[in-house]
């Protein structure tokens, strides 16, 4: 399963290596932030300055499909297209929690065009 994950800053990645990835949940957000990438192939390791101490992280390990650096005025990233051995914890949470919100907002649409709220037609008396 590939996934694409955006790292600020510039963080060459050859294709082909193998990458360990260490993410955490942002709990303003709520989506998968990426704490620390190493490149298993040289030992390299990248990791965010601000990393919080005492968050939750889960690893999962892949390799790059393709690497592709991004410079602009406002500063570098970097984005990666991984092939995951798994999908890790956190992301089978982000997607559990989405699929959770659409099987809602589905239910409520059902609702809304389906007649819930309307009482089903009485029957008529039968005769024998």
């Amino acid at each position: 399963m590939d996934r694409s994950i955006v790292m600020p800053g510039q963080v060459a990645v050859a294709q082909g290596h193998r990458v360990e990835v260490s993410e955490r949940l942002d709990e303003v957000t709520g989506e998968a932030v990426i704490a620390t990438l190493r490149d298993l192939e040289t030992n390299v390791r990248y990791r965010l300055a601000e990393e919080l101490p005492g968050a939750e992280h889960v690893r999962w390990l892949g390799r790059v499909l393709e690497c592709s650096i991004v410079v602009s005025g406002s500063g570098a990233r970097t984005e990666l297209r991984v092939d995951a051995t798994g999908p890790g914890a956190i992301g089978a949470k982000v997607a559990l929690r989405e699929a959770d919100a659409a099987a809602d907002a589905a239910k409520a649409e059902a609702d809304r065009w389906g007649g819930a709220d309307r009482p089903p037609p009485e029957e008529p008396e039968r005769f024998w």
